[in-house]
């Protein structure tokens, strides 16, 4: 197998940019629908928004690699972080490092991009690790993804030898300051954003975390190119196929003709964005109904629809049963019917179902 890095033309990258035109105007016009609808958020909800979106992301981009954290302990660390109400609960080092890259990678994004920021999140990402040889710094190791037995081992992808890395990130780190907005060489931003996630995972310049952190080199570039942090659910959308992610980047890995790639790549921006937007015009709805219902519900119903909220636009899976309510209330069988008839009758539930297989859900109207 020849790896794209091993090619004469590396890391010249060709591709057809007319067949990116849509979707890079899609990006731009959705991003500007995306802040529009952002700024009709309170204080409170954008800082939920915020905590939400990026412990979402800091829990699905380690989930991606095999590294499974706890959801509500990485939003416990960043609203520390932003200067929130929170509880004491005690965090791991690798909750707390990954809380820590993700703040840091989004806030103010105008600041070129260096070695130090790529040693530095790559410290972060590593917290409490002492199996590692090389920590905030750049390997000094061969690496390779290999699969099956020691007599039949099949190579996914092999990275440049130890001696190479610090030139090729040398080059690297010129191609992305070069390409950002208002540089010498600007390119559009889903093109730059794919492009960089490629190139630095081609590289694979860390002992370990090169994934999580490729992926925060996209973000950053995403953020460029429209001034602030982008609030993307990136790493969330590509967690839900990661064998086509992988699939992707994998054969991208033997070629310099990146098409297919950046196609991909901008299908799951797109995709990104629009769960995002959802979020937002969900926070909406949330508060409108809220202040529709101001009065007209009891602790017990005005309980249970907080608690719905909290699971997010996409709900209780299947919906809420009355069993929910009664364990999230504590209230008796004959109350719970009550409380989720009268609910339904004043437009904050909508009904579905029938006897046992009834369920229950919010009655607001998403249409992003």
């Amino acid at each position: 197998m020849r790896w794209n890095w091993q090619r004469p033309e590396w890391p010249d990258f060709t591709y057809e940019p007319k067949l990116l035109e849509g979707s890079e105007h899609d990006f731009l016009r959705g991003t500007g629908l995306l802040f529009g609808a952002y700024k009709h958020l309170d204080e409170h909800e954008r800082d939920r928004l915020r905590v939400e979106i990026i412990g979402d992301e800091a829990l699905k981009t380690s989930e991606i690699e095999g590294e499974y954290l706890d959801r509500e302990n990485l939003q416990s660390s960043l609203r520390r972080h932003f200067g929130l109400q929170t509880d004491d609960r005690k965090v791991t080092p690798a909750e707390e490092g990954i809380a820590d890259l993700m703040v840091d990678l989004y806030s103010p994004c105008e600041d070129t991009l260096s070695h130090e920021t790529l040693y530095r999140w790559h410290k972060m990402l590593t917290l409490g690790r002492t199996d590692l040889r090389c920590v905030g710094c750049y390997r000094e190791h061969g690496v390779a993804v290999v699969s099956g037995p020691l007599h039949r081992r099949r190579i996914h992808f092999e990275a440049p030898p130890p001696e190479r890395v610090g030139r090729e990130m040398d080059g690297f780190v010129r191609w992305f300051n070069r390409s950002a907005p208002g540089a010498q060489a600007p390119l559009p931003a889903l093109t730059r954003a794919g492009m960089a996630h490629l190139y630095f995972e081609s590289i694979h310049p860390f002992e370990d975390g090169n994934g999580r952190i490729g992926r925060a080199v996209s973000e950053k570039a995403l953020a460029q190119s429209f001034g602030h942090p982008t609030l993307i659910a990136f790493a969330t959308v590509i967690s839900r196929n990661r064998s086509a992610y992988y699939g992707a980047l994998g054969e991208a890995n033997t070629k310099n003709e990146i098409t297919d790639w950046l196609s991909y790549f901008a299908r799951t921006v797109l995709e990104a964005l629009s769960y995002t937007q959802t979020y937002v015009e969900f926070l909406i709805e949330k508060a409108k109904l809220l202040e529709r219902m101001r009065g007209r519900m009891n602790p017990r119903q005005e309980k249970c629809l907080l608690r719905m909220f909290e699971e997010g636009p996409e709900g209780f899976t299947g919906g809420l049963s009355a069993e929910n309510y009664i364990s999230i209330t504590k209230a008796t069988r004959p109350t719970a019917t009550r409380d989720l008839s009268d609910l339904v009758a004043k437009g904050a539930l909508a009904r579905t179902g029938q006897r046992k297989s009834t369920r229950y859900h919010l009655n607001i109207d998403l249409r992003i």
